[in-house]
């Protein structure tokens, strides 16, 4: 019987985590080639003097002697900085919340990682991303992950169809516990280690005092929308629409939202109320789209769902403009706390499946429910 991977060889992003662990694991299993890379992306030691990309790598090592695999070590950290962290810090300079997971995947796992992938003569690159991928009309299409609270396809939504022909997700059809039950039953060092969070390959930070070592920081008002002020911000970089924690805005009354930016002024305005109708609006447009498959891009009337947010359920909505490189979107649910420069990733069904379009970034929303003097339904 000829085993699935048939000898081909697969080159593994390690991180040093579970999922990438077990993704090495399973592809051995099934026949494949492995080879497992770790990317080191950022150069920094922590308060004791340890590096942790090097400490990442030493778990890497440990996995990859386990399942007696060949190990290598590549530097994309010039790429990073240029491609990634540049525009990290460009976006929060202006005002935005960006979202760094999503230029990650484009310009380095996606991009420099699977094109060294490539000129190693590998045939595929593996990840431990919770999506999947499947031949839908001769196109490879990009799943939805089997775990709904683990899926990343939303983070994923710029890769390309002939990139994904390429590509394994060997977690994607797998929910994160029976993942570390894997890792446990092939005894590897990251069975129980704890899932990475914070910024992409930068990891958790005391955030403010992070960003206030490459960008400067500004304090400035707190405004309502009628132009009073009520109180002082730490910098406007650190609040997002939406926000209702840790704005250090008391009184009696209802707590207090973010509900806008002036980035002119340095102003974040505020209103009290989760229901306010500064936070919500039925339509947004966006820019800098990405098609996983540009011949199937959606149209002028088509019926989609979609996301604005990472945790959000698919939303349906309805496409009402499309140009090169601008999108119109109505709701048919008015939307909460629609941020500038996030991203809107869209999903349709296709044989049976959830799929991923594409998306593109937020350029503006509105008007909301409080410029247009409408109750919220």
């Amino acid at each position: 019987m000829t085993s699935i991977g048939n000898g081909k060889t697969v080159i593994v992003g390690m991180s040093g985590g579970v999922d990438s662990s077990v993704c090495a694991a399973l592809l051995k299993e099934q026949g494949y080639n492995v080879i497992g890379m770790f990317m080191k992306n950022w150069e920094e030691q922590d308060e004791n003097g340890n590096c942790k990309a090097s400490l990442e790598f030493e778990d890497v090592i440990k996995v990859c002697e386990k399942l007696d695999i060949p190990y290598y070590s590549v530097d994309f950290v010039k790429e990073y900085r240029d491609n990634v962290f540049a525009n990290f810090l460009e976006e929060y300079e202006q005002g935005y919340t960006p979202n760094p997971d999503i230029l990650c995947n484009r310009e380095i796992k996606f991009k420099v990682f699977f094109n060294k992938a490539m000129e190693l003569g590998a045939d595929y690159l593996a990840t431990g991303h919770y999506c999947q991928t499947k031949k839908i009309d001769g196109q490879s299409r990009l799943i939805k992950g089997l775990d709904n609270n683990k899926d990343q396809t939303y983070f994923l939504y710029t890769i390309k169809s002939d990139v994904l022909d390429k590509v394994l997700f060997p977690v994607g059809n797998i929910e994160k516990p029976q993942v570390r039950e894997i890792a446990k039953k092939y005894d590897l060092i990251t069975h129980d280690k704890k899932d990475s969070t914070g910024i992409c390959f930068i990891g958790e930070r005391n955030f403010k005092n992070f960003l206030s070592n490459y960008i400067q920081i500004k304090e400035g008002d707190f405004e309502l929308l009628d132009g009073t002020k009520v109180g002082r911000h730490s910098g406007s970089a650190f609040y997002t629409i939406g926000q209702r924690k840790g704005l250090g805005l008391g009184g009696p009354g209802e707590p207090w939202f973010v509900v806008g930016k002036d980035t002119q002024r340095n102003v974040v305005l505020v209103e009290r109320g989760e229901k306010h109708g500064a936070l919500y609006a039925d339509y947004l447009t966006a820019t800098e789209l990405s098609w996983v498959d540009k011949d199937f891009a959606p149209s002028v009337g088509q019926r989609v769902k979609a996301k604005i947010r990472y945790r959000q359920k698919d939303q349906a909505c309805t496409i009402t403009e499309v140009a090169d490189d601008f999108v119109k979107v109505e709701f048919d649910e008015p939307q909460r706390a629609i941020a500038q420069r996030q991203s809107i990733v869209f999903y349709t069904q296709m044989d049976g499946e959830e799929v991923c379009l594409g998306g593109g970034m937020i350029k503006e929303a509105g008007p909301s429910y409080f410029e247009q003097n409408k109750e919220l339904p």
